[in-house]
């Protein structure tokens, strides 16, 4: 296929102003599975390429309109649901499935829509909360970018892109005895960057936390952690970086990896996507390959293959679910909308495989996953903020 041509029909269809004969080409590159990637590929660059209050706009102005291309594809052929941004809905939702792109027109009950609108919850977004050594506890959402506390050799600094760097003054002391330690933690609701001392960065994804010392003595470099927490290691062999969370120990051997140890989880997921990393746990170990995560269930260390675009997409700013139960997504929101989660009546089996911005509304998220039968409520009086999951 033509890309440059697939391209300049692709712009036309934003601006609204394809013509009657672009418009039956359009359409026919959008049931062509040979178009399915690029499709893809052009939806997720124009999103990345808009402006916050563009695609708010977009998402506001644009979500309503439906062209009804086709209107009997059979529901088999689209039991799972590709969650895009919505600039791939401004005329539609797209649906992904194996049988390639469809314009897909039944939309939910037009009250449940308003209903989810007039109760939204806004998306997550930077805030987190530092402890230092001596109990003093700092809001980091609202703290004044620059240099926020001076530990010993230390200097804790909160940069202006939204994260905290600690920097070790050039004639520092290396191997002293006397170890202090800091705590970030994030609530539902928040996520946070930080650079250690020894130069890891550190991402912690929502109700999460880490324990680390300020200035890393001794022979080794141990931290400990909460909830979801992806770690880019300055690898130092002499002196070896160790996570320990819920009776695991994760050693970098040089290394990018990422751990999810929510309590509510079924398992501890160790994920390796550079360098190696040793699982340690109840006198056993499994050393990782990038591309392998490591399953902690039951005091055993189970090794799979997985797709670790799909673990770290936290990261990256997306929700990303692949043949995901409808618990499994609430969890997700629960922790990103710091928003509890209630279920009436029978849960649904419906399995969601697609992706989506974290930075929507909730609303939106909703109104995607209702396609498949599932109906929600939201409540929320400004102090508790509730999902309700119904059949």
């Amino acid at each position: 296929m033509d890309k440059l041509r697939i391209q300049y029909l692709h712009d036309r269809y934003l601006q609204d102003t394809l013509s009657k004969e672009e418009w039956k080409e359009w359409e026919g590159v959008l049931l062509n599975p040979a178009a399915e990637n690029l499709l893809q590929e052009l939806v997720y660059r124009t999103w990345d390429n808009m402006e916050s209050e563009d695609k708010i706009r977009l998402a506001e102005n644009r979500s309503e309109e439906i062209f009804a291309g086709i209107s009997d594809v059979p529901q088999t052929a689209v039991r799972q649901l590709t969650l895009w941004p919505r600039i791939a809905a401004s005329a539609a939702i797209i649906l992904l499935t194996g049988a390639g792109l469809f314009y897909y027109k039944n939309r939910p009950a037009a009250n449940q829509q308003s209903s989810l609108v007039k109760q939204d919850i806004k998306p997550g977004g930077n805030k987190a909360y530092l402890t230092l050594a001596n109990g003093k506890k700092i809001a980091l959402i609202g703290a004044q970018n620059g240099a926020l506390a001076k530990q010993g050799a230390i200097t804790i600094n909160k940069t202006l892109d939204g994260q905290l760097v600690y920097t070790a003054a050039a004639t520092a002391a290396q191997n002293s005895e006397l170890v202090t330690y800091n705590s970030i933690e994030t609530p539902r609701g928040g996520e946070y960057r930080l650079t250690l001392a020894d130069g890891t960065k550190v991402w912690l994804n929502a109700a999460s936390s880490i324990k680390y010392p300020v200035a890393f003595a001794g022979k080794e470099r141990k931290v400990e952690i909460t909830g979801n927490v992806y770690f880019e290691v300055e690898h130092n062999a002499a002196k070896p970086f160790r996570v320990i969370c819920n009776g695991q120990i994760v050693e970098d051997l040089g290394t990018h990896f990422n751990i999810n140890a929510y309590s509510d989880e079924n398992a501890v997921k160790t994920t390796l996507l550079e360098g190696s990393v040793k699982i340690s746990s109840a006198g056993k170990a499994k050393i990782l390959k990038p591309g392998e995560q490591a399953q902690l269930v039951g005091g055993n260390i189970l090794v799979t293959q997985v797709n670790v675009d799909e673990v770290v997409a936290w990261k990256n700013g997306l929700f990303d679910f692949k043949d995901a139960d409808i618990e499994t997504i609430m969890r997700q929101l629960s922790r990103w909308y710091d928003v509890d989660v209630e279920y009436r009546g029978k849960i649904s089996e419906a399995l969601f495989t697609g992706k989506l911005y974290r930075e929507v509304n909730v609303s939106q998220v909703l109104d995607m996953l209702s396609y498949f039968k599932v109906h929600f409520k939201i409540e929320n009086d400004g102090v508790q903020k509730k999902i309700v999951v119904m059949p």
